[in-house]
């Protein structure tokens, strides 16, 4: 009784998977930095009316460049460019977080569906690849330009493009989850379909999913600074891209490099990061990189 004991013990002593990812990810010095990175730009979003007031009307230093009293220099109307970054930061995030959400939704719905229910695979898989065969920019800029420059507008048209590449991500991780043995026993016993998905099919896809919603935020801010630039941004809001389309519409952009630097270092230190944050949480929770690490 006593062995039995000791082994249920060492049992619950052992790390979950969860921990063994945590512990991985811990030692991987440019996923921590990037994660950080990733943490101060919500903040940023998240308080910025307590970082510098919102950039309105017109300024007397115009073009000036950076500076103790402009950190980020004045674009061509004199308001302070830090504060535009600032605030572009969050409708940026805002727009990369909500199509994100958005895509992640219909991509892992499609993606499991078609692997779960073999009737719908075929259908759902045609649909998938004629998406991804779409080009997709000349695309965006039709679709946005014919709805109307908003912020609403800009998360749906990134994500109606962007879930089909997380269908196929997810179909694919799928696929050999519901030919588990586990999933034949539970049909045996007779759980329906919803209990199925909810209790293996979901949970096992989860990491690609986490993965995913990382990588699609930074592509639909990559995207949104696009479709910005264009002049298809929200003229009500600033974003990174919004700095970028006045200081090219204003001529600004030959004569006064910060005016597009540190809107586009935004952007790059972003998509950066969540690319260094995806790598990272990839190596961790892969059994052959932890051992490596750990060595």
């Amino acid at each position: 009784m006593s062995g039995l004991s000791e082994e249920l013990t060492a049992v619950a002593a052992e790390p979950t998977p969860a921990s063994r990812t945590w512990r991985a990810f811990r030692h991987n010095p440019l996923g921590l930095v990037a994660a950080g990175l990733l943490v101060l730009l919500l903040l940023v979003a998240v308080a910025a009316p307590l970082i510098a007031d919102y950039p309105r009307g017109y300024g007397d230093d115009v073009l000036a460049g950076p500076s103790a009293a402009h950190w980020f220099g004045t674009d061509h109307l004199g308001r302070d460019i830090f504060a535009q970054v600032v605030w572009g930061t969050r409708t940026s995030m805002a727009v990369g977080l909500g199509a994100s959400a958005l895509a992640i939704v219909l991509g892992v719905a499609v993606g499991v569906g078609g692997a779960y229910f073999k009737r719908l695979d075929g259908l759902l898989g045609l649909f998938v690849d004629v998406m991804l065969s779409l080009p997709v920019l000349p695309l965006m800029i039709l679709v946005a330009a014919l709805a109307g420059p908003s912020v609403t507008t800009l998360v749906l048209v990134i994500a109606v493009f962007s879930w089909p590449e997380v269908a196929r991500v997810v179909r694919s991780q799928a696929l050999p989850i519901v030919t588990l043995s586990y999933v034949d026993a539970a049909h045996v016993m007779g759980a329906p379909n919803r209990w199925v998905l909810l209790r293996h099919v979901l949970p096992a896809v989860s990491p690609v999913i986490a993965v995913s919603v990382v990588v699609t935020a930074s592509r639909a801010v990559l995207s949104e600074a696009g479709l910005a630039f264009l002049g298809l941004g929200d003229p009500s809001s600033w974003s990174w891209g919004t700095i970028l389309y006045n200081a090219q519409r204003s001529g600004a952009l030959s004569s006064s490099w910060w005016t597009a630097f540190f809107p586009s270092l935004a952007v790059l230190l972003l998509v950066v990061a969540a690319t260094l944050v995806a790598l990272a949480y990839n190596d961790a929770r892969n059994p052959r990189t932890r051992q490596d690490r750990s060595r």
